[in-house]
């Protein structure tokens, strides 16, 4: 804690001679954000009472630099956490801090820092504040970029645990070598290929008196990238030794991840495919730990991040324990002063994705799957099992049809599966339809409106499960650029089947930017629902009040 309070005396001692203007001292930035929430209870919609009344989160971050150096650190406070995040954020302090030194290809940190090797399958450390994810890692960490191209790094430290630091410790390598930097015969072609490689392990202790548990987990992944024209090929392979966790049920079988995408573009058109095959790759400092604690590695979604609000509501949660996965998504734009693009030309986009589990059978007769203190199960790699875990179809149309009006519109089709996503019994089939407008009513006023239907089916395995039932949205807001901003919506569960919970959902918002700081005031009904970013989720509770967010960098 002294060397904490040292460092905040340091930075505000830094800003104060910096206003002097005879000497370079750096310079001194950051980024303030609070968010406040005044809870109302509403049984109908399940907002529950909250004692306090009033809570917040709170952070800011500043960041001093002159010449080489670096250095910065952040303030969080919780008083307490909105519903929603996790509890254990709790109080306030200074979780993240670090000093960094740059000079002639070397890069060196000590302290905290995120960082990624590759896709991240084996390695990914970063910041969702909108999650309530935060996996920083504090130790030292090396970087030197050759000035042919090649890069390497290492790094080791402990992960954040909310106000502390997880039990495990995270060692890794990486390097990367741009073969078309280093080979003479490949500097003036239009071929880039880009190779790279990573290990990374975790140490922690075995205090289970049930198992004979490695104290040492590692985890190496190859990688490559090509790049011909307009075409961009991306493949990496990971594999990680045997590590029972609390997560695979201690099992003791090998994991694998294979990752690949496939991109096309040119003028009008752009074209993504993309596929993995996840065996057994959850990775974590402390082997019994949960939910999105102490994640070592990242495992993509490669589904669609819808926007708006009914069809965000059955995203897609990434299983580590094993999946199969595709999506294709294609970009199209229609020619203007064509018969069908007329004036303006069209839009068009086109997705598809489908998660599937893998093909795993027992290991023999006698012993059920995920048997603890076995390897678990036997894996097909290439093989797709029978049970679909997600699949979405969706389409957007966006045209201009005047200079003062453009509309939008969005089909969606999902399958979702409940028990494997939530852990809770159900599948889900939703479609969801979407119309947007915006009309410019003159220089900087615009009006926008939002239509959204949702519509379920009934569960086909639990026909007792119709879920939420039918859905309708209608918004709209008022902007006066660049400043203001004024926005009414309802969403109407009107197909509940329980009748007491077909209610309203009003809602009411508005805004005020100026430079760089931003203040947002919403105040109504929110409905309970999964939220997801890059397949990394958190449930958010129904809740009833008034929200206020504050924002500024500086």
């Amino acid at each position: 804690m002294r060397r904490v309070l040292f460092s905040i005396g340091l930075v505000a001692s830094i800003a104060a001679f910096a206003q002097e203007d005879q000497i370079d001292f750096g310079e001194i930035h950051g980024n303030f954000q609070s968010d406040f929430q005044y809870y109302i209870p509403d049984s109908t919609i399940g907002a529950p009472e909250v004692p306090e009344k009033f809570r917040i989160n709170a952070f800011m971050n500043l960041n001093y630099t002159r010449g080489n150096f670096s250095a910065g650190l952040r303030y969080e406070t919780y008083q307490n956490v909105l519903l929603g995040f996790d509890e254990r954020y709790r109080g306030s302090g200074i979780p993240y801090y670090y000093a960094r030194y740059q000079n002639d290809g070397l890069d060196i940190t000590v302290g905290n820092f995120y960082e990624q090797f590759g896709s991240g399958i084996v390695l990914r450390s970063y910041e969702e504040r909108n999650l309530g994810y935060d996996n920083a890692i504090n130790g030292v960490r090396v970087k030197y970029s050759f000035k042919n191209g090649i890069a390497l790094k290492g790094l080791v430290g402990q992960q954040r645990y909310y106000f502390a630091k997880g039990e495990g410790i995270v060692r890794g390598i990486d390097g990367e070598i741009p073969l078309h930097e280093i080979l003479s015969g490949w500097k003036n072609s239009k071929i880039r290929l880009t190779i790279g490689g990573s290990f990374v392990s975790k140490f922690q202790d075995d205090k289970d008196p049930r198992y004979n548990l490695p104290l040492n987990v590692g985890s190496t992944a190859g990688r490559a990238r090509l790049v011909i024209g307009k075409f961009n090929l991306y493949g990496e392979y990971a594999y990680k030794i045997n590590d029972p966790s609390t997560v695979n049920n201690f099992i003791y079988k090998d994991g694998k991840a294979l990752l690949f995408t496939a991109s096309y573009s040119t003028k009008g058109l752009g074209i993504v495919f993309a596929t993995k095959r996840i065996d057994n790759m959850n990775f974590r400092s402390d082997r019994t730990a949960t939910v999105n604690d102490l994640l070592i590695n990242y495992l993509p979604a490669y589904t669609r991040q819808h926007t708006y609000t009914l069809p965000a509501l059955y995203p897609y949660a990434t299983q580590p324990n094993g999946e199969v996965g595709y999506q294709l998504e294609v970009n199209y734009k229609v020619k203007k002063d064509t018969w069908l693009g007329g004036k303006y030309g069209i839009d068009i986009l086109a997705h598809f994705s489908i998660v599937d589990q893998p093909d795993i059978s027992q290991l023999n007769d006698t012993t059920p799957l995920y048997t603890p203190g076995t390897d678990g199960y036997v894996l097909n790699f290439w093989g797709t099992g029978g049970k679909r875990y997600f699949r979405d179809i969706s389409f957007e149309v966006a045209k201009k049809l005047t200079p003062k009006l453009k509309i939008l519109a969005n089909y969606v089709n999902i399958q979702y599966n409940k028990d494997v996503i939530e852990g809770k019994p159900g599948f889900i089939n939703m479609q969801a339809g979407v119309i947007e407008w915006q009309y410019k009513l003159k220089p900087k006023h615009t009006l926008r409106g939002e239509v959204q239907g949702m519509f379920l089916k009934d569960d086909p395995v639990n026909p007792e499960n119709t879920e939420r039932g039918d859905w309708l949205l209608v918004l709209f807001e008022y902007s006066v650029s660049p400043h203001w901003f004024f926005a009414v919506q309802d969403a109407y569960n009107y197909g509940n089947p329980v009748d007491y919970k077909q209610v309203h959902y009003p809602l009411v918002s508005m805004g005020y930017l100026t430079g760089a700081s931003r203040i947002q005031l919403n105040y109504g009904k929110q409905q309970e629902g999964i939220f997801c970013v890059g397949g990394v989720c958190r449930t958010v509770p129904a809740s009833n009040g008034l929200f206020v967010t504050i924002s500024s960098t500086f």
